[in-house]
C-alpha cells in the first residue's frame, strides 16, 4: 500500500483543462484555478476563498462559489463529501487513487492499494459484474486514540 504524495499528484495544471474545454478563463478564474492547482489538501469553497482573497482581494465568494461549480461540471475538479457538511475539492487526477479521512481532525489521505484493487474485482465478479470504477473513503481515529479510552 502507497500513501500518494499530493505534489506527485498534480496534474498538467486546471488552466490547461480549461483552455481544452474552450472556457473563457477571466484573471478572477486563473486565480482560483491556480489556487485549486497549489493545493495539497482538499479545500472547501470557504477556504479556497480565504487562499484567493490572499491573492487578490476583488474576488468574491460568489465568483469562487460559481467558478467551483463550472470547474466541477466541465469535469476538471473533482467534489467530495466526506461526511462534514461540506463539500471539499481536487484536481482530476489521471491515475486512481483513495482516501482515508481522519474523523478526529479531517485530514484526507491519498493512497494506492492493488490488494484493494484486485479484491474488488474479484468481489465484482463474483457477483457477476465488471468493475468499471469504484470510490472508496475509509473514515477512521487513530489507532493511539483507542488506546487512551480503554
Amino acid at each position: 500500500m502507497t500513501a500518494l504524495k499530493s505534489s506527485a499528484m498534480k496534474s498538467a495544471g486546471i488552466e490547461a483543462r480549461c483552455a481544452a474545454t474552450g472556457m473563457r478563463m477571466t484573471e478572477q478564474r486563473r486565480v482560483i484555478a491556480r489556487v485549486l492547482a497549489e493545493a495539497d489538501d482538499h479545500p472547501d469553497v470557504e477556504e479556497l476563498y480565504r487562499r484567493c482573497v490572499a491573492v487578490d482581494d476583488k474576488i468574491s465568494i460568489s465568483t469562487v462559489y460559481r467558478t467551483v461549480k463550472l470547474f466541477e461540471d466541465a469535469g476538471i475538479i473533482e467534489r467530495h463529501d466526506f461526511r462534514e457538511g461540506r463539500a471539499r475539492y481536487e484536481t482530476m487526477r489521471d491515475s486512481h487513487h483513495d482516501h482515508l479521512i481522519n474523523l478526529r481532525d479531517g485530514t484526507v489521505i491519498e493512497f494506492t492499494s492493488e490488494e484493494i484493487e484486485k479484491l474488488q474485482a474479484e468481489v465484482a465478479a463474483k457477483l457477476g459484474y465488471k468493475l468499471v470504477d469504484h470510490r472508496l473513503e475509509l473514515y477512521c481515529v487513530p489507532l493511539d486514540e483507542d488506546k487512551t479510552t480503554k
